[in-house]
């Protein structure tokens, strides 16, 4: 676990940065431990100040698919740096990635560059009202889309982690534009639109929950949302800032087979660097300036070094195809870990799609927010701190990262499928919930599926 420079670093980043980070989950408190400071990564391992290594399946929160520095990533990084790191004008790079992604996602006919997920998020909230000419935003309880006004109502990711409902800050007027459904549920989302559905400008979901934990959507939910926006001439605004080139080369439009009007991207498609991305049919995204009248500016957006490690990350995944290798490695390792919380008596239920999944310390089955919410988080901090601490019984590696938080999600690369990485985190797994054991042994329950696809 954390130790001296580790402690010392978070000291000093205390004397000038807002509780020592620059986002709130990486302070531990959740899991009750101090935070780590990473000082390099390499293939499936990343290594603390204090020189530990550790199987890394935080993996940047998702935005890391083919390992830390991969060779063809760092050429492309190196390469673009030596010609100058930011013009203030276009560059060819950015029309080049542009290309890839649409190829991916044929929903996507223009798009617009920007640096973060908030702000691909916020700018085709934005986009939807000046298209439709309505007010009214659709999200749902536990889906986390960034950090702007508006849409942290019943959020997930750091709100969930920190028990905060809302945020001071967000004006009451600006919420009041914000209707809220639960994940999952239809009839809610029916509810709304009979009621406000010539207000509603949009409705936007992450396709595959990923801020609540790992909550799969329902094979009707998705398609009910198509008919809902269809029925009301409202927007469906996908949010795969997670989903994006990590369940599925298309995203989660190619998985489920649902077409979204708009679509936020990001993580994955940055190589490891900050971005973001907003797409859709070409009349909607149109109506942005230059060419239309919803405006919309970035000094760094479609910066040529990210731009330049995107094209190369998407270039490999379009050319090595791991989607297949990657979603059996995850189900073989959420099934071990499944295995080991039965035999030690353990209530788990684990979310995947995919290769991201969430252990959730609950009987479950976890399907909304509100199910998610009834996990235990004083169990998996337990967890955690058993995965990352040392392992007499392991001894290929000092400890597993996951994400530090139960409501979040845990990752696979393609690194991680190379060197039995995989089996050496399900016998981490298996040796941290024998700790865990309760002390009257395994309590016998049936065999219950694990939301998993």
């Amino acid at each position: 676990m954390a130790g001296r420079l580790n402690d010392d670093f978070l000291r000093r980043a205390e004397r000038s940065i807002v509780g020592g980070v620059n986002s709130p989950v990486r302070a531990f408190r959740a899991v009750g431990i101090p935070p780590l400071f990473a000082v390099r990564g390499k293939g499936p391992y990343i290594y603390d100040a204090d020189g530990r290594r550790y199987i890394d399946h935080l993996m940047s929160w998702g935005a890391i698919i083919l390992g830390h520095a991969p060779p063809a990533v760092e050429a492309a990084i190196v390469r673009a740096t030596r010609r100058g790191t930011a013009y203030g004008l276009s560059t060819p790079i950015e029309a080049e990635l542009a290309e890839v992604i649409k190829s991916a996602f044929p929903s996507i006919e223009l798009l617009r560059l920007v640096n973060s997920g908030t702000e691909a998020v916020m700018s085709a909230v934005r986009l939807a009202r000046g298209y439709t000419g309505r007010s009214k935003v659709v999200k749902f309880e536990g889906c986390y889309h960034g950090h702007s006004d508006g849409l942290l109502a019943r959020a997930g990711s750091g709100l969930a982690t920190f028990g905060l409902p809302d945020s001071a800050g967000v004006l009451p007027s600006f919420a009041a534009e914000t209707l809220v459904a639960r994940y999952n549920d239809l009839e809610s989302v029916r509810a709304i639109c009979d009621e406000q559905g010539d207000k509603i400008a949009c409705i936007l979901v992450e396709p595959v929950a990923g801020n609540m934990g790992v909550v799969p959507a329902r094979p009707d939910f998705l398609a009910g949302l198509r008919q809902a926006c269809d029925r009301i001439g409202a927007l469906l605004i996908f949010d795969e800032v997670i989903t994006g080139f990590r369940v599925a080369w298309g995203g989660a439009q190619e998985l489920y087979g649902i077409r979204a009007d708009l679509t936020t991207l990001g993580k994955i498609i940055g190589g490891g660097l900050p971005v973001g991305a907003f797409g859709g049919r070409r009349e909607i995204m149109e109506r942005l300036a230059p060419l239309g009248d919803v405006y919309q500016a970035g000094t760094l957006a479609g910066n040529p070094v990210v731009a330049s490690a995107g094209k190369a990350v998407l270039e490999l995944l379009r050319k090595d195809k791991p989607y297949e290798a990657l979603n059996l490695a995850a189900e073989r390792l959420t099934q071990a870990v499944a295995a080991s919380a039965d035999s030690a008596g353990m209530p788990v239920w684990i979310g995947r799609v995919g290769s991201m999944f969430t252990v959730f310390f609950t009987e479950g089955p976890v399907t909304d927010y509100e199910s998610a919410r009834r996990a235990n988080p004083e169990l998996y901090a337990d967890f955690f701190r058993a995965m990352l601490g040392s392992n007499a019984r392991v001894e290929r590696s000092e400890g597993v990262l996951l994400p530090p938080s139960q409501w979040e999600a845990a990752f696979l690369g393609t690194a991680h499928l190379r060197n039995d990485i995989v089996e050496t985190t399900a016998a981490h797994a298996a040796a941290a919930l024998e700790a865990l054991r309760p002390p009257d042994g395994p309590v016998p329950r049936p065999s219950r599926a694990r939301g998993a696809i």
